[in-house]
């Protein structure tokens, strides 16, 4: 069987490969699943030193071409990232199997028995950028769930996305499982992008993850239906009675640990009444890791070599170790600034104030909201999902880290007697 993508003349030919091989998958076991997992994970760590020599390529490539340091980071793949990479998929493999799950169920008064059962999706697409590990986290949820996955990851990482799915469907083959479930139309270009976006009725869903270009791009044209990943804009908030140790540890894990994901904090709001308690501490903490911060003539007035701010500041996702300040009267006009310029993806604060944490948690409307805790933990195998296929910021069928769950769709069954409808 073979293990690299077939010749095809057209991606749509690919895709439905996919589809084809779809049926299949839907009807595995969870223990072959799961198997088939296990040996991708093992495939993965086998292959590391093939992979970081593709991702060398990538990365030479990005750096000729001057992309941030952002991109760069979500690019990179070294050794610990590709173990980790395997690992996740070990631990989606230990997850229990979505697929079959009973929802509802209920005997209707002529006898007919009903279940309302968890069913797989399909055919998966995801349109992504400068992310390798994505292509092996949705691959792996989407077979974990009993799914077949078209990717589409970008130029900058074409030869580390190639390799990683060389070896997956290598290691689906030695299972005696379609390869064919997992494919890649990245060798198409941006031609391969825009038939997975009109590939209705070949691919059932598709997950953008990216730019908030990228994502408004794929919202607009596709006509598969989509589910809206966002662009992290995340907020925390310095209540007047936050602890100072709370706030130095929380801000600073939020923002330097990882600046170029999602769920890195890009705007501080600190509470007036307790500024001149917070700022100073808190910048220090940042600028000793390195954070460049960017501050409102307030906060200046506490850190004066902060960069001015301007209007923009409020709704950029930095992806840099760079971060937005502001002092505002009350949790009123924090809680306006969020409604305002939120990406709705995940927001905290830090408080002692119990009024205040209900509240915040009640009022704001994002997809993760949090009290006293970074905002690096939203994200799937944090939650115990193993890893994700994206963070949700819509409100329709999933909303936050998506795991197996939400990459399932359902159908009723009905077992009858010979009843009639009278």
């Amino acid at each position: 069987m073979t293990t690299t993508a077939p010749i095809v003349t057209t991606a749509r030919e690919r895709m439905q490969l996919a589809k084809d091989a779809s049926r299949v998958i839907g009807l595995l076991s969870d223990e072959a699943k799961a198997d088939a997992l296990r040996a991708i994970a093992d495939a993965v760590s086998d292959a590391a030193d093939r992979i970081i020599a593709a991702n060398a390529d990538d990365l030479a490539r990005a750096r000729a071409s001057e992309i941030s340091e952002g991109l760069v980071d979500r690019l990179r793949l070294d050794l610990p990232r590709v173990l980790a990479l395997s690992a996740a998929v070990r631990d989606v493999a230990d997850l229990p199997d979505p697929v079959g799950r009973v929802l509802d169920e209920r005997v209707l008064g002529n006898g007919v028995h009903l279940q309302k059962v968890a069913v797989p999706f399909g055919v998966i697409g995801s349109i992504y950028e400068a992310r390798p590990n994505v292509t092996v986290d949705i691959a792996a949820l989407a077979l974990r769930s009993g799914n077949a996955v078209v990717l589409r990851g970008g130029t900058a990482a074409q030869s580390t996305n190639a390799a990683l799915v060389d070896v997956m469907r290598t290691a689906l083959a030695a299972q005696g499982i379609d390869p064919e479930a997992i494919q890649t139309v990245d060798d198409f270009g941006r031609g391969g992008a825009e038939a997975l976006m009109h590939a209705r009725g070949l691919v059932d869903v598709l997950i953008p993850r990216g730019s908030a270009e990228l994502i408004e791009t794929v919202v607009t044209q596709s006509t598969v239906p989509v589910i809206e990943t966002g662009a992290g804009v995340v907020h925390i908030v310095l209540d007047a009675s936050a602890p100072v140790a709370w706030a130095e540890r929380i801000v600073v894990n939020a923002k330097a640990q990882r600046p170029s994901v999602c769920n890195a904090v890009e705007t501080v709001l600190v509470i007036r009444g307790g500024a001149e308690r917070l700022v100073p501490p808190v910048a220090a903490a940042l600028q000793s890791a390195g954070v460049t911060i960017h501050g409102d003539e307030d906060v200046r007035v506490f850190v004066p070599d902060a960069v001015p701010t301007t209007e923009a500041d409020w709704s950029t996702e930095h992806m840099s170790l760079d971060v937005s300040l502001r002092i505002v009267d009350d949790l009123d006009a924090a809680l306006a600034h969020i409604r305002q310029y939120s990406t709705h993806h995940t927001e905290s604060i830090i408080t002692l104030d119990d009024a205040h944490t209900e509240r915040f948690l009640a009022e704001v409307d994002s997809a993760v909201v949090m009290a006293n805790a970074s905002t690096r933990f939203t994200d799937g195998g944090e939650f115990g999902f193993g890893a994700e296929v994206g963070i949700s910021t819509q409100k329709l069928h999933a909303r936050g880290p998506m795991g197996l769950p939400e990459l399932t769709s359902t159908k009723w069954l009905a077992r009858g007697a010979g009843q009639i409808r009278a």
